[in-house]
């Protein structure tokens, strides 16, 4: 992991690049700095991606928020996204399950693994994104059935959500 610094990155902004800069590894700032790009948009991608590498925790799941935040001008995080769906801190995996969900990609496969995440949040982020997805989601079917019978509540009801929007999704085509 390294630290996330807007300067290592396409510039985006110079009062940005300076509030980084101020207080550098100063763990607020960088989190700040990642909400601040999202507003950027487009130009922010490269160094919102260097958020979701970066070694502070906070930092990834701020920069999954981000991507989440500019849905599907996020699109070109999905693979750094896919990659934090394993990061091994659960509120980073369950922003990057969120931030998918919110950009509309088809991360099909990667998301039906998380479906059998050990944390149950991570598995009803993950079937959420996936109703999200929509029916290019439909080999998770199998996956979301099974959840059906979770354990927890809320995993069970985001999977019967999923499989709605799934199958009403595919008859609107």
């Amino acid at each position: 992991m390294e630290k996330f610094t807007s300067a290592a990155h396409a510039p985006t902004s110079h009062k940005l690049t300076e509030l980084h800069h101020t207080n550098e590894g100063h763990l607020t700032n960088r989190c700040l700095v990642a909400v601040a790009l999202v507003h950027i948009g487009k130009p922010a991608v490269p160094a919102l991606i260097g958020a979701l590498r970066d070694e502070e925790r906070d930092v990834r799941k701020m920069g999954a928020l981000a991507f989440g935040w500019m849905r599907e001008g996020g699109a070109p995080a999905v693979p750094a996204l896919i990659e934090c769906l394993g990061d091994e801190d659960v509120n980073v995996r369950r922003q990057a399950a969120w931030a998918l969900g919110e950009i509309g990609e088809p991360a099909v496969y990667a998301l039906i693994e998380r479906l059998s995440d050990e944390d149950a949040h991570v598995r009803r982020n993950a079937a959420w994104a996936l109703g999200r997805v929509g029916e290019a989601a439909a080999p998770a079917i199998p996956a979301l059935t099974k959840l059906l019978d979770d354990e927890d509540s809320d995993v069970r009801e985001a999977a019967e959500e999923a499989l709605a929007e799934i199958q009403a999704r595919s008859e609107e085509q």
